[in-house]
């Protein structure tokens, strides 16, 4: 198999842009109408989705030491699309259509057969990773919806109580599935670290044109039962941080993996400094903040600081996350946890480095580049409110 030769043909394949997942669903679903039900009804995601894990299996398929954890997670989760053995060979035999179509002369025997072996490597792994899980987990859990509270006209706080032991470490999130909205899966953090009683808090902001998201604020009520998917992420928990003080910038429902690695952090031994700034646009946004106040008071190593970037008439500090906490301190040797929108993550990687801060203290979650990879990443976006929705992919 040779590796360059696979970059360079995907390369040039994805210059085509959206036309590449666009012509490679519709062979799919022509050659093989029997998948159509596993997707959802709106294929916009999961078509930018199928170009970004393409290039990253190619990009990754010569050094399978540091792949093969990414694709086994891949496979164990994928059962809770149903996803079975015998799908695989269906999506290689698109997938290798979609190649030829886009790459014309260019498409010969010998590329045929390096995009077969490689596709043929990572689906085995995925296949043995998904039979092995089936011993050890469900493929999905099932959750009973048992308070939900209004936090706002966009927010809404979730508590769910599995119905089957459901383990996770506080930064982590969890992808999440109604019938309101079938076969859409999104990833929310857990705004607790796990209880005795198994229940799961979830901060669930209404995005424009979130279908997922709406349904959760505005239709599920106490009662319902909501599929959960197994954990994923670990760049916002607390592991090789050496017991060093901690620095967390919070923005909107971004909060939630912060909050639960602060319950972490008080079960700890001995305690350690940690402030928290919490931003937002306007007072009504900061849903959390008297609880986190309670936190604050009960904890006396937390400092909780309330940022505001829009309201003029807030007597809270003013400015963006990052910009205020650069400003009331200097936070070399503290460990950073940084969790919101992608400008607001974006702005502190820019900020702490230039703060002198190495980008090793430095941790996010990064679930639309990859949702399953555990080495930190350089870029990227809020656990609370990242893309997910979709199969193979």
């Amino acid at each position: 198999m040779d590796t360059g030769r696979l970059r360079a043909s995907w390369s040039r394949v994805a210059v085509y842009g959206t036309q590449v997942p666009a012509f490679f669903y519709a062979r799919l679903f022509v050659a093989y109408p029997q998948l159509r039900d596993m997707f959802p009804a709106s294929m916009a995601v999961q078509q930018d989705r199928l170009v970004g894990a393409l290039a990253a299996v190619v990009s990754g398929v010569d050094d399978l030491a540091s792949v093969v954890p990414v694709v086994e997670a891949l496979g164990r989760d994928h059962r809770k699309f149903t996803v079975r053995p015998e799908h695989y060979p269906m999506v290689g035999e698109s997938l290798l259509a979609t190649l030829a179509h886009f790459l014309g002369g260019e498409w010969t025997a010998d590329l045929a057969a390096d995009w077969t072996e490689a596709y043929q490597i990572i689906s085995k792994v995925m296949i043995d990773a998904a039979a092995a899980a089936e011993a050890t987990s469900p493929p999905w859990w099932d959750a009973e919806v048992v308070a939900h509270e209004r936090r706002g006209f966009d927010v809404a706080v979730l508590r769910l109580r599995p119905q089957l032991a459901y383990r996770y470490r506080a930064g982590q999130s969890i992808f999440v599935e109604t019938a309101l909205r079938p076969r859409i899966w999104r990833p929310y953090s857990a705004a607790n670290a796990p209880r005795s009683d198994g229940t799961i808090d979830l901060h669930v902001k209404a995005v424009p044109g979130g279908q997922l998201s709406n349904a959760l604020v505005n239709g599920v009520v106490p009662g319902d039962v909501v599929h959960l998917g197994s954990p994923v992420g670990n760049r916002l928990t607390l592991a090789g941080d050496q017991g060093r003080s901690v620095l967390m910038l919070a923005g909107g429902t971004g909060l939630a993996p912060l909050k639960a690695v602060v319950e972490e952090l008080a079960a700890t031994d001995p305690p350690r400094r940690v402030v928290l700034f919490f931003g937002a646009r306007t007072a009504p946004d900061l849903y959390d903040l008297a609880a986190l106040e309670r936190m604050g008071q009960a904890l006396p190593w937390l400092t909780v600081v309330p940022v505001l970037s829009h309201d003029t008439y807030s007597q809270v500090e003013r400015g963006t996350v990052t910009e205020v906490a650069m400003r009331m301190g200097n936070w070399t040797g503290y460990e950073v946890y940084v969790c919101g929108s992608d400008g607001m993550i974006g702005d502190a990687e820019t900020r702490l480095v230039a703060a002198g801060i190495p980008l090793s203290s430095v941790h996010f979650e990064d679930f639309d580049a990859d949702p399953y990879r555990t080495a930190p990443a350089a870029v990227n976006t809020a656990g609370a409110a990242a893309t997910g929705e979709g199969t193979f992919g």
